[in-house]
């Protein structure tokens, strides 16, 4: 059946009672490739929340290059994971801002009509982990509109209610669906895995990317030091403008990016280009920094862990270039840094971080938002890298700019990317 795509932003439904069917884009296990062609719009049955379930009408959502890989089935198909052999479909997206519609038995938090936003963490309830140690160490974790299906390309979807956070007033629905995954990220790296301290020096790669603007302003906020490394003058001023005392253009030193297939000649040359960026961040930052902030991986890991100070920290979250890392463990145990995981966040860091939002501190960066119809487009311009910063869809808010009840700065709107 046609989906008429002009009318996603109406529901014939009070709160409190679903429609039977829904308008979702879809990716499914036999169409899987190029975002532009996996992802299709289809008619959905609406879910019924479970026990301490919410469904919520979706207003608007965030794009992540996570869909891109569920489009493709790469770097893995997410087939195999969380709820997916169940239904046989994907319907991505893992931020979203919305309204409360249908709330399952056991939330008492949570009322049909209130306005929220969505983290991304998903864990069994009856897993022991969620209960005295972290939520991120359960057996049963999963990042909601990746390894789960429901996600936010759809008039509504179906969450836990533990992944509910009060919706800021001063932002609008594009803006609220904008932050999430990144943000709070970024909030576990830097405040948790890092207890990042005023007066800390910090090395942010891509200050200007999704993670990067929001690390970049967490420095800030702490009374830390942070300088960005960046692929544009442009960028680099933004990342000022967000808290940073100084940027790098990495097309300066292009010669530090690792392959892991240099010959000796070559590992040579490259070294040389690493030591002199070493020398430019600890004329920026005064000395080498307490904290390198990483998520590009293959190409950028060795010159982090080069670049750190003794007894310093380089934290990850993701490998861009590659999650094979090839270095000289030499700089690592012999100056006694550390090397430091972090995966996403836990709900509290999430509300911690959302408070931060809420009072204006931390501010979202958003570049272009589209209406429902532009959810293969957005993925096709994260899979071409065309796109300059995040996105947001469109979903039940009619329009931009809805959604506001209260003053605040409300999102930076920029072109950025790295």
């Amino acid at each position: 059946m046609a989906v008429d795509l002009s009318q996603v932003s109406t529901i014939d439904t009070e709160p409190g009672e679903l429609p039977a069917t829904m308008a979702a884009w879809v990716i499914r296990e036999d169409r899987q490739g190029e975002p532009r062609d996996a992802f299709q719009v289809e008619e959905i049955e609406v879910p019924e929340p479970g026990a301490f379930e919410v469904v919520v009408r979706v207003m608007a959502a965030g794009v992540n290059y996570n869909n891109v890989w569920a489009a493709l089935g790469e770097p893995v198909g997410v087939w195999r994971y969380g709820d997916h052999p169940e239904h046989g479909h994907h319907i991505g997206g893992s931020d979203a801002s919305g309204v409360v519609w249908k709330v399952g038995a056991g939330v008492t938090r949570w009322q049909p009509g209130d306005e929220v936003v969505v983290h991304c963490n998903q864990a069994s309830y009856e897993d022991p982990e969620v209960h005295g140690l972290d939520p991120l160490a359960a057996p049963s974790q999963r990042i909601w509109g990746y390894e789960t299906t429901w996600g936010s390309f759809a008039q509504f979807t179906k969450v836990q209610a533990q992944q509910l956070l009060p919706k800021p007033g001063a932002l609008t629905w594009e803006e609220s669906a904008s932050y999430g995954l990144t943000y709070f990220t970024a909030y576990r790296m830097l405040m948790t895995r890092c207890d990042i301290q005023a007066g800390d020096r910090v090395l942010v790669w891509g200050a200007a990317g999704g993670l990067g603007v929001f690390a970049t302003q967490l420095c800030r906020a702490a009374g830390a030091q942070c300088v960005g490394v960046v692929s544009s003058e442009e960028k680099g001023e933004l990342v000022k403008q967000l808290g940073a005392v100084g940027y790098i253009a990495r097309s300066e030193f292009a010669g530090m990016m690792r392959t892991g297939s240099e010959t000796p000649e070559e590992e040579k040359a490259r070294f040389k280009v690493m030591r002199a960026f070493d020398k430019r961040v600890r004329e920026l930052l005064g000395e080498k920094p307490d904290i390198v902030f990483e998520h590009v991986g293959a190409a950028t890991f060795p010159t982090s862990v080069f670049t750190v100070k003794p007894f310093g920290k380089v934290v990850i979250c993701a490998g861009t270039t590659g999650f094979n890392l090839d270095f000289d463990v030499r700089y690592l145990w012999m100056k006694q840094k550390e090397i430091i995981g972090s995966h996403f966040a836990n709900a509290y860091e999430c509300t911690k971080a959302n408070e931060l939002i809420e009072s204006g501190v931390i501010r979202p960066v958003l570049w272009r938002t589209l209406g429902f119809d532009g959810v293969a487009e957005a993925h096709q311009l994260m899979r071409d890298n065309q796109h300059l910063g995040k996105i947001s869809i469109l979903i039940g808010a009619g329009a931009e700019g809805q959604g506001r009840t209260a003053d605040g700065p409300g999102a930076i709107v920029a072109e950025v990317g790295a």
